[in-house]
């Protein structure tokens, strides 16, 4: 397939998307996502971790101890080693120990299709880390006031922390972490103690999110069934006399 010949199925304009992501907000809200995922991917054990999606061709895997690890983007996709669809993953089934979305759902068809594939691919020990925007935070709010100056661009789909933790519930995810940052208020950074008040106030609003997930299926072996024994009475029966039987006399037994 030619680049020239496809044509990507996305509701946006793809150099707009690119745009963005080159802009210095964006640039600080990659620096701060990796910072955040330094302090959570070395804890995925195993040896294959994915990313699926690369726009702005920002890879964050750097900061992960597996042995092997690979990046995934749509066709065109700048900094990814192999082209495919996020609704369509031309893996095997349960073959990685870990996958990242970074912002993956804000820019696809079909957000719930990418969490079933993801999902396909986990093995029954996977982790799974998703970086999206926050529907209240600032670039949420920016895109609906039309900023044309700092906001994402259109067709940008925001997927709350609860919505996202419903959809991995019916998929048998347990969330064990959810982590937001924004880049846009210097005085909501960690470094800032004398504000720690505000950050706490704040929280529901900061412009972006990372969950982490781990699926909670166990695999099941079945046993096979045991034979059941007979039950057998531990006392004899006694011997029952009789209704019509009648004693008369004569009948005694000879000493």
């Amino acid at each position: 397939m030619s680049r020239s010949s496809y044509r990507h199925p996305r509701p946006w304009n793809r150099s707009a998307v690119m745009r963005w992501w080159a802009s210095p907000r964006a640039q600080r809200v990659v620096r701060l996502s990796q910072q955040a995922l330094a302090e959570r991917l070395p804890d995925v054990f195993g040896r294959e971790l994915i990313q699926i999606g690369c726009w702005g061709g920002h890879v964050m895997l750097d900061a992960a101890a597996t042995l092997h690890r690979a990046v995934i983007g749509a066709p065109m996709s700048a900094g990814a080693q192999a082209w495919a669809l996020p609704e369509s993953l031309p893996l095997p089934s349960a073959c990685v120990d870990g996958v990242l979305l970074p912002h993956t759902l804000e820019f696809c068809v079909s957000p719930h299709q990418v969490l079933r594939e993801v999902d396909r691919v986990l093995n029954d020990r996977g982790r799974l880390f998703v970086l999206g925007f926050n529907p209240w935070g600032a670039s949420a709010w920016r895109s609906r006031v039309r900023w044309p100056a700092q906001r994402p661009p259109d067709g940008t789909r925001f997927t709350s922390v609860g919505r996202l933790e419903d959809w991995l519930a019916l998929l048998d995810f347990e969330v064990t972490e959810v982590h937001r940052f924004s880049a846009g208020f210097p005085w909501l950074r960690r470094g800032n103690d004398g504000q720690a008040w505000w950050r706490w106030l704040a929280q529901p609003f900061q412009e972006v999110y990372l969950l982490s997930a781990r699926k909670r299926r166990v695999p099941m072996n079945l046993l096979p069934r045991a034979p059941r024994m007979p039950v057998r009475p531990r006392l004899g029966t006694a011997p029952v006399a009789h209704r019509d039987a009648r004693f008369t006399p004569g009948d005694e037994p000879a000493a």
